[in-house]
Order: structure tokens, then sequence, then C-alpha cells
């Protein structure tokens, strides 16, 4: 039996949401580490900038040196 179109959106849009929270996690943890912010700042760079990692390493280490 074939599954309904409105299933399988709702489907691939649970996982896409799944696989960015899981991007984002590993963003943060890396940001942190790498550049010495904490976990918090480094979500709130990731909700202001988006999740290109150079330019959030580039706004991390301004974040850090004003710190």
């Amino acid at each position: 039996m074939e599954q309904p179109k409105s299933s399988y959106i709702a489907d691939e849009k649970r996982r896409d949401r799944g696989h960015r929270e899981e991007q984002e996690d590993f963003l943060v943890r890396f940001l942190a580490r790498e550049t010495g912010i904490t976990e918090a700042q480094a979500q709130a760079l990731i909700g202001m900038v988006g999740t290109d990692r150079a330019s959030l390493l580039r706004e991390a280490r301004i974040l850090k040196a004003q710190r």
C-alpha cells in the first residue's frame, strides 16, 4: 500500500528538521571548542548568522576578542 503524499512530505520534513538540529548541535560544539566562546554564545551566533561555518568562525573570534 502506497503512503499518502501528505504523510510522505510530513515525514521528509521531520527528517530534515532532525538533520538541521544535529548540524546545529555539531556547530555549537565546534564553535565553542575552536574559539573558546560558550555554547550559549555559539547558539546565539547560529541564530543570527546562519550555518555558514566561515562566517560563524569569523564572528565567534570577534566575539571572543571583545570579552
